[in-house]
C-alpha cells in the first residue's frame, strides 16, 4: 500500500527511517541544491572541517536551478541524474545528509551508505522541472558564489512531490523483480 507523508527539514532521522520505498512524499522546507562541483567543494570544506552549510538533517536536491522569471524566483528546476553525485554521496550520508533528491537509480556504494546512516533516495520527476518550479518559493545562494549557475543554492520549497525510491532499511523501488519466483516459487 502506497503511503503519504508530508515531511519538513531538517529532516530528522524518525521520519526517514518511517519512509518506504514506493511512498509519496511532499517536502516543505528548505532544500541544498547543487551538483557535481558544490559537491566537490562541499566535500572539501567538510574535509577541512569548515562546511559552509548545517548538513545535519539537510536534504540535497541535484538540479541546477535555471534563472529566475518574472513571476517565479527559478525558471525550471528539474532533477538531474543521481548517479553523478555517487562519489560524494556517502561522505555527505555520513556527516548528517539524512536525503537526497534526483532522478535515476544509485550505486550499491550509496544504497550501503543509506542503510548504514538512516539516510533515504527521493526521486523528483524527469521532464517536469517546469511543474517543480510552481513548488519553489525562494532562491538564494548558499556558498560558492563564484560557481554561478553550479554555486550550492538553497531553496525554499512548499509541498515539493516526490517519490521514495531507496529507504533506510533497503527497500528499492527500482529493484527488478525475481521473475523465476514469481513464475515457479
Amino acid at each position: 500500500m502506497i503511503r503519504t507523508h508530508a515531511l519538513s527539514t531538517p529532516l530528522s532521522a524518525q521520519a526517514a527511517s518511517e519512509l518506504r520505498s514506493g511512498d509519496v512524499a511532499y517536502l516543505t522546507g528548505f532544500l541544498l541544491a547543487g551538483r557535481e562541483p558544490a559537491h566537490q567543494r562541499l566535500l572539501e570544506d567538510l574535509e577541512r572541517g569548515s562546511p559552509p552549510v548545517e548538513l545535519e538533517g539537510a536534504v540535497i536536491y541535484y538540479v541546477g536551478p535555471s534563472p529566475m522569471t518574472p513571476q517565479r524566483p527559478i525558471g525550471a528546476a528539474g532533477p538531474s541524474s543521481a548517479w553523478r553525485m555517487d562519489p560524494y554521496t556517502p561522505r555527505l550520508l555520513q556527516a548528517g545528509v539524512r536525503a537526497t533528491i534526483g532522478k535515476g537509480a544509485r550505486g550499491p556504494e550509496v544504497l550501503t551508505a543509506m542503510r548504514l546512516h538512516g539516510a533515504v533516495y527521493l526521486a523528483a520527476t524527469g521532464g517536469a522541472g517546469a511543474l517543480l518550479s510552481l513548488c519553489v518559493r525562494e532562491v538564494s545562494i548558499a556558498a560558492y558564489p563564484e560557481l554561478g549557475p553550479e554555486a550550492l543554492h538553497l531553496l525554499r520549497v512548499e509541498k515539493f512531490p516526490l517519490t521514495v525510491v531507496n529507504d533506510s532499511l533497503g527497500g528499492e523501488l527500482y529493484a527488478a523483480p525475481d521473475l523465476d519466483a514469481a513464475l515457479h516459487g
